[in-house]
């Protein structure tokens, strides 16, 4: 699958962090150091964890699952939609609505209306009536597509979400967490890595950092897709009960500190902080 490079990361802003005054001590290992009053990300952490965690996401489109993407902060609706679509998973891009996981069968019935409204205006049913009814019920379409068309055509709960900022979607965090569901998830340095399945130490705020997972993301997946067997060949074993993938192995989250930078990735990392004096915060600032 596509290997992302340390470089690439640099180059995108990743080893940016938050203020050193907003860091959680659980993400103390994955940072290189503090330059300005921002802390660094040690790259040579991230991409072992990245590359597990998009091995993960496309060994669950190989097996056929879903993965939702969520992305509702400004800076990653664009990119998070746009990958989305482009590999053929359902997406959540606009304010989050508690209960989509945890009381999926009532947020069937509303997307059952949003696909009722979108057939009534093609179908020619809109012509039949008066204007002040069908601008109530394109109001109504509008409001239900904005929050749902993203997920419209996800029939069942999906096998793992990929979300960008797990302080913001933290309610759709708990509610995969109570399901089961795993997270794949880019965790800043104010955030607690033990929140989610696969963490990837990373800035959660700058617009091309957002890109560069997302595209990631979607690269793999249609990587897994491309590798999927027939369907009748896909055993029953491979998902467990509720259509979730079995999961047969501890999270690479804890293993970070085990992995083996590539060669020359030391020298690449500290030249890190001789880039944060020139660069520093320019990033977040733009996305904030």
């Amino acid at each position: 699958m596509p290997q992302i490079t340390m470089r690439q990361m640099l180059e995108a802003g990743v080893h940016f962090g938050h203020q050193t005054r907003y860091w959680n001590p659980k993400m103390g290992p994955y940072i290189f150091g503090a330059r300005g009053k921002i802390h660094i990300i040690n790259l040579e952490k991230t991409v072992p964890l990245f590359n597990d965690a998009m091995n993960f996401l496309s060994k669950i489109a190989q097996k056929r699952g879903t993965i939702l993407f969520i992305g509702t902060k400004r800076s990653a609706r664009d990119s998070m939609k746009e990958e989305a679509e482009r590999c053929g998973m359902p997406f959540m891009t606009q304010r989050w609505l508690g209960g989509t996981l945890t009381n999926f069968a009532t947020v069937k019935k509303s997307v059952s209306r949003l696909k009722e409204l979108e057939a009534a205006e093609t179908d020619g049913t809109f012509q039949k009536l008066v204007k002040h009814e069908v601008m109530g019920l394109r109001r109504e379409r509008d409001k239900l597509d904005a929050s749902l068309g993203g997920i419209k055509d996800m029939n069942r709960l999906p096998d793992a979400l990929f979300v960008i900022d797990i302080g913001h979607e933290d309610i759709a965090i708990k509610e995969a967490k109570t399901l089961g569901i795993p997270v794949v998830a880019v965790v800043d340095t104010n955030y607690d890595p033990a929140l989610v399945d696969y963490a990837i130490p990373g800035n959660d705020d700058a617009i091309r950092a957002v890109q560069l997972y997302a595209r990631a993301a979607a690269d793999a997946v249609l990587e897994g897709k491309a590798a999927a067997p027939n369907a009748a060949t896909v055993s029953e074993d491979d998902f467990a009960e509720g259509g979730k993938p079995a999961r047969g192995r501890t999270p690479a989250r804890n293993k970070a500190s085990a992995a083996k930078p590539a060669e020359g990735e030391g020298e690449v990392m500290a030249r890190a902080e001789a880039e944060v004096a020139e660069n520093e915060a320019v990033e977040r600032d733009a996305a904030v």
